[in-house]
């Protein structure tokens, strides 16, 4: 039977391994190898770019109800761009004319075209396209009013109030489009090349080499919940942002993999709106604190916290609890516990109470369920907060700080601030947000205490251990 320790030694080496395969496994998405014959000159076996030519390109989006098309019937021209640099990053909104089959609850396509400068799309035979939906169907988000009065948010007719109370999927817009030009002059093997990219690629034979066409590329992750416009049957035109920007190899790889997790999410019976938190995380996050934030969830997985004086000891496979006894100094302690509390809970319950009543009379809400639980929410973070406190006041009374080793102070200082990485890249509500930071408000203060009093090896510490007893344990065996 395995030891404690060498059990934990096995857990961790595994983890490692996963964490050093998954960092392999990124690389490899990342990084392609190129061609190595391009580096003699030679041209046999690789796929060159046609963009270092330097060609004069143009770009065109078109809008159609049809999923395909052959030549210029039954589109409309919403956006050109003459003169197309891809090295520069530009974004524009256009009017976009919708079709009365749309208002009705069909698809309206959006056909962006790359081809050469003069020439019509369907004309260029070098001419790259993609195609992208510009509706969506899902259900309306419920209108929020004010409980009491009944105030609405928003002026609406009264025949959409009633559509939207049906709770059915109804069409909606798309009001941004993002595009991207893989833009590196990087030359692919043609017998290795990724499966990822190859599917947005377009050979082509110039001479005696094969050139791959411009990469373009769709960015559906930047499709969000936030920007989707409901469509009714009065609307005749609608907004469209059009915006576009460079995009690395390496980059282009990495977003085609989450855009296809993202989509297999949605397979699986996922939402629009449960796929765009996902999405939130990629799309309003810099990479490389994406990068920080995945090796700061690995080590939060190993964070352990002692309390009530609880040891596991294993009999077999069978876990036992054990606790310990409290001596008179921490039934001091404890008492001091108990009176911050009390104190404290004068403050926070009327507070709780009185931020229920105001959010009542100013907020808008989609229903009083929706309210209740945002008020127990806030109650619930308050109280995570009051449960934080008494420490200080216990530190204020006894005019000392309990000793603290400065392993254990580097463990309780990594473990209050690595949740503040995640409140900035995940997508929650403010109050979330700011509940993040409460730990972080509770030891600066503690800082500020462990400067002011003396530290006191003979207090118990919040891991129910005494540094007094310890030395005269150890002096013992001696």
């Amino acid at each position: 039977m395995l030891s404690r320790s060498s059990f934990t030694s096995l857990v961790v080496g595994v983890f490692a391994v996963y964490v050093v395969h998954t960092c392999w496994v990124m690389y490899g998405i990342v990084y392609t190898r190129p061609c190595p014959a391009a580096a003699d000159g030679a041209a046999g076996g690789c796929v060159w770019p046609y963009l270092a030519r330097r060609p004069k390109l143009q770009l065109s989006v078109y809008t159609t109800t049809r999923s395909s098309i052959g030549a210029e019937s039954n589109i409309d021209l919403v956006l050109n761009v003459e003169d197309f640099d891809v090295e520069s990053k530009f974004e524009r909104t256009v009017n976009v004319s919708v079709p009365k089959k749309t208002r009705n609850n069909g698809t309206l396509y959006a056909f962006v075209f790359l081809h050469h400068a003069g020439i019509l799309p369907w004309h260029d035979g070098k001419q790259v396209h993609v195609v992208s939906p510009l509706t969506t169907y899902m259900v309306p988000k419920p209108e929020e009013i004010n409980l009491l009065t009944g105030e609405s948010a928003t002026q609406q007719i009264e025949a959409e109030k009633q559509t939207n109370a049906l709770d059915e999927p109804v069409s909606h817009w798309r009001s941004r489009l993002t595009l991207n030009v893989m833009v590196e002059d990087f030359v692919f093997d043609g017998s290795s090349l990724p499966a990822d990219v190859h599917r947005y690629m377009k050979m082509v034979q110039l001479g005696k080499t094969v050139h791959y066409l411009p990469i373009l590329f769709i960015d559906q992750l930047s499709n969000r919940v936030k920007d989707l416009m409901v469509i009714n049957r009065s609307t005749t035109e609608l907004p469209l942002t059009v915006s576009y920007d460079k995009i690395s190899l390496g980059k282009l790889r990495f977003w085609i993999h989450m855009q296809d997790a993202v989509y297999s999410l949605q397979q699986f019976g996922f939402s629009e709106k449960d796929a765009d938190e996902v999405k939130g995380i990629f799309v309003d996050t810099n990479l490389y604190f994406l990068a920080l934030t995945f090796f700061v969830a690995a080590f939060h997985l190993w964070k352990v916290k002692k309390a009530l004086k609880m040891t596991i000891r294993w009999q077999g496979l069978r876990p036992r609890f054990q606790f310990g006894a409290h001596n008179d100094s921490e039934k001091k302690t404890e008492e001091y516990d108990a009176q911050a509390m009390k104190y404290l809970s004068y403050l926070l319950y009327p507070l709780c109470i009185g931020g229920a009543v105001y959010s009542l009379l100013n907020v808008k809400y989609k229903s009083w369920y929706s309210w209740l639980i945002n008020s127990f929410v806030n109650g619930v973070y308050a109280f995570g907060f009051l449960f934080m406190l008494p420490q200080l006041f216990v530190n204020y009374k006894m005019k000392s700080v309990a000793h603290l080793p400065w392993k254990a102070f580097t463990y309780k200082a990594f473990n209050t601030f690595i949740d503040d990485i995640f409140a900035f890249i995940i997508t929650m509500p403010t109050s979330h947000r700011l509940a993040c930071f409460r730990d972080d408000v509770v030891f600066l203060v503690y800082l500020y205490q462990r400067w002011l009093y003396p530290v006191d090896k003979s207090r118990v510490n919040e891991y129910g251990e005494s540094y007094e007893e310890k030395s005269k344990k150890k002096a013992h065996r001696e």
